[in-house]
């Protein structure tokens, strides 16, 4: 596996950050869904990945600066063919490792709170993180489930 930056003039990437996009809005009730589209994760604020198993697009994640000591990991994204191969933990703690070494100490996300979004919800705990309240521009909603981590120097 090799984690890249992401190439957006590379259209298997963009073919996969829509299919993330269209997934996430239709498991998720209207108005809850907070995936961006390219577009969005086209600022300065944002890093975004791309996972790599031989010449294969496996999976895309993204890391977003709320604070010079908080961020969000965004957009993470497993190709439905290459789930279980370990791409979504590779992402997951590449993306940890970032906000390490950018200085974050801390580091959030949202996500769904539906069933669809269990295998992501169990990834993420094993990985440390644990419930929250909303941070950042989200507020309460039932159909988004907040999870946080400490950073702390491994």
């Amino acid at each position: 596996m090799r984690i890249i930056p992401a190439d957006f003039n590379d259209e298997r990437v963009i073919a996969l950050f829509a299919i993330h996009l269209a997934t996430a809005r239709a498991e998720t009730a209207p108005g809850s869904a907070h995936a961006l589209d390219v577009s969005g994760l086209r600022t300065p604020d944002i890093r975004v990945w791309s996972l790599w198993i031989d010449d294969t697009l496996a999976g895309i994640g993204a890391l977003k600066r709320l604070s010079n000591d908080h961020g969000e990991v965004k957009s993470m994204h497993t190709a439905e063919a290459m789930r279980g191969r370990g791409a979504g933990r590779a992402m997951l703690r590449h993306i940890i490792a970032a906000a390490r070494s950018e200085g974050m100490t801390r580091l959030s996300l949202e996500t769904g709170s539906w069933a669809f979004f269990r295998p992501a919800h169990a990834l993420y705990r094993s990985e440390g993180f644990t419930d929250c309240p909303p941070f950042g521009v989200y507020g309460p909603d039932p159909n988004s489930l907040f999870l946080t981590l400490e950073l702390r120097e491994s």
